[in-house]
């Protein structure tokens, strides 16, 4: 229940104690202190923290996706390329907007922007999976209060318009003789200062992405000469493996 007292300087403090929680808060008019009062007691009654937090005065998504980095960059979590390239682009498209502002209707459109502007479904697919979790970020970490529905009510809606779906299966590998054309043409090629060549034989050889093999943090290292170090490889689940050489 609420209680409210009225102080010297003539403000109102209200405290709420429901369910065994306790807040309390000043404001000028009672009515203000009955109004907060209400809106914290129904938040408790739906289990939701009791008072609404904005760290940081976070009001906007762009906010929320500052936040987001920031958080990650303090425990050392390192933010791939593509992940950071997803979270610039979303941070200039949806980053003015309130909190309260991205609701279904907003993200459908901005779908439909994207895949006018040539995304694809996988891709769409992506980008309302890292705002679903820049908002559960912030849910879960500050806690503050934001819902997750409208990202899945606004999947389902692009989901039967075809805008958001899975990428088509390779039905096939490229044969030896093909990426034996492929290192051939960037050899011949003089002006090719990067060499790319050992690189398809290194990626070929270790099932590793791009931004894996050409890290500039000295984790992988690949050189000119005719062996290949792999420093360090990580591995699913937070192992690593040993050091291995690979010679082309």
């Amino acid at each position: 229940m609420a209680t409210f007292t009225k102080l010297k300087s003539g403000s109102w403090r209200v405290q709420v104690r429901r369910k065994g929680k306790y807040v309390n808060e000043t404001f000028l008019r009672r009515k203000d202190a009955e109004l907060w009062a209400l809106e914290v007691e129904r938040r408790i009654d739906r289990g939701e923290p009791a008072m609404a937090q904005r760290p940081r005065d976070a009001k906007t998504i762009g906010d929320l996706i500052k936040l987001h980095r920031e958080d990650l960059q303090e425990v050392g979590r390192r933010i791939g390329r593509s992940k950071s390239a997803s979270l610039t682009l979303l941070e200039h498209r949806l980053g003015r907007f309130r909190i309260s502002e991205l609701d279904r209707e907003r993200l459908i459109q901005f779908g439909k922007a994207r895949a006018h502007e040539g995304a694809g479904p996988v891709t769409l697919g992506i980008d309302l999976e890292y705002i679903k979790t820049i908002l559960s970020h912030a849910a879960a970490v500050h806690g503050v209060v934001v819902s997750t529905e409208p990202i899945a009510l606004a999947r389902i809606a692009l989901t039967r318009l075809g805008l958001v779906g899975k990428g088509n299966e390779r039905d096939r590998r490229p044969t030896q003789d093909e990426l034996d054309g492929l290192v051939a043409a960037f050899y011949a090629n003089r002006a090719q200062q990067i060499p790319v060549g050992r690189i398809i034989r290194f990626a070929v050889a270790t099932a590793m992405r791009q931004d894996q093999i050409c890290r500039s943090n000295g984790q992988i290292s690949i050189q000119l000469s005719e062996c290949s170090l792999l420093r360090i490889a990580r591995i699913p689940g937070g192992r690593t493996a040993t050091t291995s050489a690979f010679r082309f």
